[in-house]
């Protein structure tokens, strides 16, 4: 198959096409072009078209990770979904966040910690800290260390029970508060203390 043409693409910066004789186009990017010697005219073998298409499909696909981490941190995880969502196989998603790992722009670590900060200045408990970690498939060996940056617990919840409850002691109001500070993630060993630091008196 000959290139009958081969021109930058109108739409896509960085994006160049290859028109076959055939009919048929290959979408590459600049370094397709380069790494293939790419020119009008040139010939191409079946089996040089498949290769220079993969090739620019998995540059593709790293350019699509890095404009998506460079918007938003996330886990590796995360980034696999959606590589397999952007229709990747598993090799290539495994490829692409290894890649992005070694840039620097993909670390679980990392990301764990900001998640716990993020949450935790929301005023979240460990419940609710813990519960992010997993949805967002931070692995289970780095929980710890993300957690031992989360906020005191007992002064959030202090300032939650000063703020929801402004001096009161009406029961109905107390169990309310204690019950949202139940769905934000606290324990109620955590929640119960934070009672009788109010001038509660709580049962175990």
């Amino acid at each position: 198959m000959i290139i009958q043409e081969l021109k930058p693409s109108r739409h896509a910066a960085g994006r160049w096409l290859a028109v076959l004789e055939d009919g048929s186009i290959l979408r590459v990017g600049e370094n397709e072009v380069l790494r293939f010697s790419l020119y009008r005219g040139k010939e191409l073998s079946p089996e040089e078209a498949e290769e220079i298409q993969d090739c620019a499909r998995h540059s593709g696909l790293k350019e699509k990770a890095l404009n998506l981490l460079a918007r938003k941190p996330m886990s590796r995880r995360e980034l696999e979904r959606k590589l397999l969502e952007w229709e990747a196989s598993e090799e290539e998603a495994c490829a692409v966040c290894a890649r992005m790992e070694e840039l620097g722009f993909l670390d679980d670590s990392r990301y764990a910690a900001q998640v716990v900060r993020h949450y935790s200045a929301k005023g979240c408990g460990v419940g609710k800290l813990r519960d992010e970690l997993f949805r967002r498939g931070v692995p289970r060996e780095l929980w710890q260390e993300a957690l031992a940056q989360a906020e005191d617990s007992a002064g959030a919840i202090d300032a939650f029970l000063a703020k929801k409850l402004r001096g009161e002691h009406d029961p109905k109001a107390v169990k309310k508060a204690a019950d949202a500070l139940a769905r934000r993630g606290y324990p109620w060993s955590e929640i119960s203390e934070g009672l009788r630091r109010y001038g509660m008196d709580v049962e175990d």
